[in-house]
């Protein structure tokens, strides 16, 4: 682990496997960090913040930010391989897709570093003597964050909080998932070479009981963590020990509308990659598909044909299009999700079960004569399923507004129509951190990225994360 500027081991000697989701088999060991560990991590951010980190400039902190997005670059090839072997993903859409949006995001928040600007104020105030003030505001670092990110996207989820953080002048602990951690090992290296100090980035590899510990400390000021809803509610309940500041962004079950006017041959790919890309393992997968009734029958079954062509394989074939689950305890999740499913009487037009007998695969799988109930329907099942349901437009937007609307969540939706009015109403309607018309999973570094309800606190990318990483000091000086 990176500890102050040092690769430790834990300090109490124990280590655990990260396996190769295309096997079964172990990769590799590393180090298994406890609460005493996070200790040594919080001491040595607090440390680097309060001295050399606190007295770099602004645009010291975008030339290290730029020159780490140009060695990820670099490194693209072994990045993309080691996502693949330690995640499950194609290593070729690893590198082109996690890979080089990491990069970009580091650029993309170097230049952020050199922006965070306070503000003048006129006030009113006066003092029964007379007399004028000076006010502005400062906007200062939050000071050392814990960032605990998942394994679906171990790199950029790990660079949506670490770029923002580090731009913003704090220092960092990071978390990575116990399944995925190796991308973040060798992240940082890149960080040593780049020439950050000292403690300003450290790297707690660990189970839940290090990220608990890092989320409940009080040395932390600020937790930012990517996750299930049920965890993130233990995150906040941890948090509350001294107030610190929290930012989640956690589960969906999101709704994916196709109604009859949309454009059948944009709309059938663009919907089977909704919920199948990344193997489904997406918080804003578009896994409940709602089709206009009038097409239902005709769209499904071009959607699980779709589906259907999709080659599964190991990570590293350059063929593959989905790979592996994550672990075998996803793997067991999924497949009963999808026993559940079966019972419930969901049927499957395409898929339903397990691929091959090595490695953790699912068959991408399109269930109908599913009903709201269902808990295939209303739970998130994080795997390459989507539940298919129709819809009626005969009383207008009510009914598939209710439906979409219908969950705890609010992460994303998708809207295929080609009536520019209903996209906007739609648009407007759906209660749901991001809407995608006439396409899906459209994220780009400028917008926003959270969830309504349980989906979330704060926003990530552009410019609202740098409110998940700042404060804001107001100096009123009497003249």
């Amino acid at each position: 682990m990176l500890i102050g500027g040092e690769w430790v081991d834990a300090a109490s000697g124990e280590s655990f496997g990260t396996v190769d989701p295309a096997t079964g088999e172990t990769l590799c060991e590393v180090p298994r960090g406890t609460a005493v560990d996070v200790d040594r991590a919080v001491a040595a951010a607090r440390e680097a913040y309060d001295g050399p980190w606190s007295r770099i400039r602004p645009n010291a902190r975008e030339r290290l930010l730029w020159t780490v997005g140009e060695l990820i670059e670099a490194s693209a090839a072994e990045f993309g391989q080691l996502e693949s072997l330690d995640n499950g993903k194609s290593a070729v859409i690893a590198e082109k897709g996690d890979v080089a949006r990491a990069a970009d995001l580091f650029r993309y928040y170097a230049g952020w570093a050199t922006k965070l600007e306070g503000r003048t104020v006129d006030v009113s105030m006066t003092r029964s003597a007379g007399g004028e003030f000076q006010a502005f505001t400062l906007r200062e670092p939050v000071g050392v964050c814990g960032l605990v990110v998942p394994w679906n996207f171990p790199l950029l989820m790990a660079v949506f909080k670490l770029a923002p953080a580090l731009a913003t002048g704090n220092t960092v602990i990071l978390k990575p998932a116990e399944q995925t951690p190796l991308t973040a090992l060798l992240l940082g290296e890149l960080f040593e070479e780049a020439g950050f100090p000292a403690g300003v980035i450290n790297i707690v590899t660990g189970f839940g009981d290090a990220g608990a510990a890092l989320a409940g400390h009080d040395g932390v000021d600020k937790i930012a963590f990517t996750g299930s809803t049920a965890v993130g509610k233990k995150v906040v309940s941890a948090a509350t020990g001294n107030l610190k500041k929290v930012s989640l962004e956690l589960g969906g079950k999101s709704p994916n509308i196709v109604f009859a006017d949309a454009d059948f041959e944009t709309a059938v790919p663009g919907s089977v990659n909704a919920w199948l890309s990344n193997h489904g393992q997406a918080c804003v997968a578009g896994t409940r598909l709602f089709v206009e009734d009038k097409i239902f029958d005709e769209f499904t079954a071009a959607v699980a044909e779709e589906a259907a062509k999709a080659r599964l394989g190991p990570g590293l074939d350059p063929r593959t299009q989905v790979g592996p689950l994550v672990s075998q305890e996803q793997l067991d999740r999924v497949t009963g999700y999808l026993a559940q499913g079966a019972a419930d009487g969901a049927r499957a037009l395409t898929g339903g079960g397990r691929w091959g007998e090595r490695g953790f695969f699912v068959e991408p799988t399109v269930l109908v004569d599913v009903r709201p109930e269902f808990s295939v329907v209303r739970e998130e099942i994080f795997g390459p399923v989507v539940c298919a349901l129709p819809f009626s437009t005969r009383d207008g937007l009510d009914e598939i507004v209710h439906a979409a609307n219908d969950t705890v969540y609010g992460l994303a939706a998708g809207v295929w129509t080609r009536d520019l009015s209903r996209a906007h109403r739609m648009s407007r309607r759906i209660k749901a951190g991001s809407v995608w018309v006439n396409q899906y999973n459209a994220t780009d570094f400028a917008l926003p990225f959270g969830g309504y309800k349980q989906s979330g606190w704060g926003r990530e990318l552009g410019a609202d994360a740098i409110d998940l990483y700042t404060q804001t000091k107001a100096v009123n000086i009497a003249l």
